[in-house]
């Protein structure tokens, strides 16, 4: 093999080794419906998620919630569902959805740990900025989420 041959070999497979995860994050969500464009409001998030699926099974329940797009929708104690941004306004954690009907920011740090009201509204602090909150509009069994 001369030298030549040798960097040729090398730069392909080091280009396979950086490009490959690329393509693959690209691959769909399975657990959200195409949406027709144009249909959502000034904000453009618009989805569908089809509730007879595994992936969207924690919406079939009272206190169960999934992350999908950057929103956490959830289904409250009471059976109704909202959606909000799912990071954190102080720091971009990710939230969680807990049994009290709050998000709950799951930074671990200490003087950390924002809680939301249902509402999008910061009940506790460090966050002083409210959550962007989504309409949602359940048909059957597809819950449409949109701003």
């Amino acid at each position: 093999m001369n030298r030549q041959h040798f960097f040729s070999v090398l730069g392909v497979s080091a280009g396979t080794v950086i490009f490959a995860p690329f393509l693959v994050s690209c691959s769909k969500s399975s657990n959200v419906l195409p949406v027709t464009p144009g249909t959502g409001g000034t904000g453009g998030l618009d989805f569908t998620l089809d509730l007879t699926l595994a992936a969207n099974s924690a919406l079939n329940s009272n206190g169960g919630s999934v992350i999908t797009s950057g929103v956490i929708v959830a289904r409250t104690s009471t059976g109704s569902y909202i959606a909000v941004a799912s990071a954190c306004t102080h720091q971009g954690y990710a939230l969680a959805f807990s049994s009290d009907n709050q998000f709950h920011c799951q930074n671990p740090a200490a003087g950390h740990g924002s809680i939301f009201a249902s509402n999008g509204s910061v009940t506790n602090g460090p966050a002083v900025t409210a959550l962007k909150t989504y309409n949602t509009s359940l048909s059957g069994t597809s819950l449409r989420v949109y701003a």
